[in-house]
């Protein structure tokens, strides 16, 4: 998978090049390219931001930068092109699953007030937001998409670790326990000590169903 992301804090990406994304990059897994979109502007002093028409605070990120460099940078639209905003579908491990899928992704990362309209309607497939909140910039979510992306891609993590996880069948994943078998009073319990694999899975899935129901899934 090739992912390219387009921002204006190139430096912040740094995240990558640690643990499991950095692991999977070297392995030749996914191809992460952070692109600098400031590189396109037009403007002489090297702005990407202007004001707001119909006033507003803050300042807007222009279109012509954004769009120049998308065409630059994915000429023939081959990537699916996301941008990252608030004011979108909250994505779910669905769609992650759906966007491991793809060959390539372009990833927009807002910043400021946001994006002009016309860039994210002559460029952009879909938007995405990682919650009902707002941060400061779109890295984060960026950040938080390529990982949850990545994670999915063909030899990246073992099958194995991929299922019945919090999401994935509608439900939230059991409590899990390690040694020791006693920690400051609390045990491990005494099923998932017993070998019994078939009232061990029943365990399991009672506990899933009690955590599910407790945060209201």
């Amino acid at each position: 998978m090739k992912i390219t992301i387009l921002t204006l804090f190139p430096q912040m990406f740094s995240a990558f090049e640690h643990s499991i994304i950095k692991r999977a990059k070297d392995a030749g897994k996914v191809e992460i390219n952070i692109v600098d979109f400031r590189e396109y502007t037009k403007d002489k002093h090297r702005r990407v931001d202007d004001i707001v028409f119909g006033g507003g605070n803050g300042m807007l990120i222009m279109a012509q930068p954004v769009v120049d460099c998308v065409e630059a940078i994915d000429p023939n639209h081959k990537a699916h092109r996301i941008f990252m905003t608030p004011a979108a579908p909250v994505l779910t491990q669905k769609h992650v699953i759906e966007l491991s899928q793809k060959k390539e992704i372009l990833i927009l990362c807002g910043h400021y007030e946001g994006v002009d309209q016309r860039a994210i309607d002559l460029c952009f497939d879909e938007v995405l937001s990682i919650g009902e909140f707002v941060l400061t910039c779109g890295e984060i979510p960026a950040m938080v998409l390529v990982d949850s992306v990545v994670r999915y891609v063909d030899g990246v993590i073992t099958k194995g670790s991929l299922e019945n996880e919090s999401h994935t069948d509608g439900k939230l994943e059991h409590p899990q326990y390690t040694r020791p078998r006693d920690f400051r009073g609390l045990s491990v319990p005494e099923v998932l000590l017993s070998g019994n694999h078939k009232e061990i899975e029943k365990w399991k899935y009672v506990q899933s169903e009690k955590v599910t129901k407790k945060y209201g899934k």
